[in-house]
């Protein structure tokens, strides 16, 4: 009989759990930073909309899918090193490669954690992400109109119309009706005209997002440089289109269509266009980004391996910056398929290509116990960043540096020859009457606003050195006499 072969689910439980737990640790902190980051810009709508704090928090959570969408990948392939790490430090990857547990039998829970955040990262940015801006855009429309609705008060200038000032002796509660109205405007004009009416209502037509003032039995001022100009009228309408962050339930933007959409208006507009490509580009960024975080996680493994017993970690910062290098990749990327005639799908797909072989090339390297950069590039490498620090060093010892000169130099005993203290001048305190050599940390201090030529005429002048510039004299009248 053929036995079959038992999977290690244990093994494999283990170490999913030991790359689980560094994952959802650096998502929760990874997302409270992008949280504070987007926190103190949405505070201006806040305040501008006067929003009550269920409906910030409403809003808010309209935000997250399109954090998730950059802190996971970061998050799984800082969980799975951080893991690996752990476990290279504490020797258990050597135990297991003692009972014939090698790289690649680790590879099989790897891939499927992998997979699973790829495709919650998927599901964020083909479903969540488009149903939260759409969300979001409703919101922020109903919010744009409460606010007008209930921004007109009895008895109160109010700004709530933008440029224009609105004041209201009273308000019909039933309809709704104004009495004794005074309107200023502003729009386009240095000096604002009034408008005075004995009645007026305003109405809101949400589907054109226009807001109209309905005037009644009134008149018209409109000073102008050195006349004015007086209008009286039985009715005047005055039209005041809404301004963003609100928009029409029913407009739709890329980042609020589906995928089907996308296509749809790519070909309608034509790809060729600049216009059909950047729904084309929009299309192709839902699917990247997923597969970018599947590769992330993979890449993960082969720089927590190079952590071990009595070694340094650095499979962090390696992957942070290739995690920054990636994200930069795919910037350049999509601007690029947006803005030139490159084909849309090659430039969008290219970083995870790129990073595709990368992770592939390092973990068999992993695998094979060889160092992840091979000895010629590191020699390289560090051949060229000692070149650059030499050429540095040069510069900044021809332009930037100065020769440093002892205020003393060798001469009769106990005494500062002339030359020695022309090369460097003291610095007095007026109110201390004390002087500073270059050393010292208070040579330019609020009050040293004297110089002197040498040591000599500072003592003559009556001043003293301070304590560390004294201990410096009595070090070289010191080594003067040795010598």
């Amino acid at each position: 009989m053929i036995q079959r072969k038992r999977l290690p689910l244990l093994f494999y439980s283990y170490l999913a759990t030991e790359m689980l737990a560094p994952f959802f640790a650096s998502f929760i902190i990874m997302n409270g930073v992008f949280f504070l980051a987007k926190l103190i810009p949405f505070l201006n709508v806040v305040l501008e909309l006067s929003i009550s704090f269920t409906d910030f928090v409403r809003l808010f959570s309209y935000l997250f899918p399109n954090m998730f969408l950059y802190s996971i990948p970061m998050a799984a392939m800082l969980g799975v090193t951080i893991g690996i790490s752990r476990l290279s430090s504490d020797s258990e990857i050597l135990a297991f490669k003692a009972n014939g547990i090698g790289i690649y039998h680790a590879l099989p829970p790897l891939i499927l954690m992998a997979l699973f955040i790829s495709l919650i990262t998927a599901y964020f940015s083909v479903k969540l992400i488009p149903a939260g801006d759409t969300a979001m855009q409703q919101m922020m429309y109903q919010l744009a109109k409460e606010k007008i609705d209930k921004g007109i008060k009895e008895r109160v200038f109010t700004e709530a119309l933008g440029d224009l000032v609105v004041y209201v002796e009273s308000i019909d509660d039933e309809t709704g009706h104004w009495k004794n109205v005074w309107v200023s405007d502003m729009r386009g004009r240095d000096v604002p005209a009034i408008t005075m009416a004995r009645s007026g209502v305003m109405e809101t037509k949400i589907d054109q997002m226009l807001v109209t003032l309905n005037l009644y039995r009134g008149s018209l001022h409109m000073p102008e440089d050195k006349t004015s100009q007086t209008v009286s009228f039985d009715k005047y309408t005055i039209n005041i289109p809404l301004q963003p962050p609100a928009r029409t339930p029913d407009f739709k933007s890329r980042g609020t269509m589906t995928m089907p959409e996308l296509l749809e208006n790519a070909r309608k507009n034509d790809i060729a266009t600049p216009l059909g490509r950047s729904y084309y580009t929009e299309y192709h960024k839902r699917l990247v980004l997923p597969v970018g975080c599947f590769i992330l996680a993979l890449l993960g493994m082969p720089l927590g391996l190079q952590a071990g017993h009595g070694r340094k970690a650095i499979g962090i910062p390696i992957g942070l910056a290739l995690y920054i290098t990636y994200y930069v990749l795919f910037t350049m990327g999509r601007n690029l398929a947006t803005t030139t005639n490159l084909s849309v799908p090659i430039v969008m797909w290219l970083p995870n290509t790129l990073f595709l072989l990368l992770t592939m090339i390092l973990i068999r390297r992993a695998a094979h116990e060889k160092q992840l950069v091979p000895a010629p590039v590191r020699v390289t490498l560090e051949t060229l960043l000692k070149f650059i620090t030499n050429i540095s060093n040069m510069l900044y010892n021809v332009f930037v540096s100065k020769p440093q000169s002892d205020p003393f130099s060798p001469g009769a005993a106990g005494e500062i020859t002339e030359s020695s203290t022309r090369k460097k001048k003291l610095r007095g305190n007026v109110k201390s009457r004390v002087f500073h050599f270059s050393e010292c940390d208070h040579y330019y201090c609020k009050n040293c606003s004297i110089e002197f030529k040498n040591v000599e005429i500072a003592l003559q002048a009556g001043f003293e050195p301070c304590r560390f510039c004294r201990n410096i004299m009595v070090h070289h009248k010191q080594s003067h006499h040795v010598s």
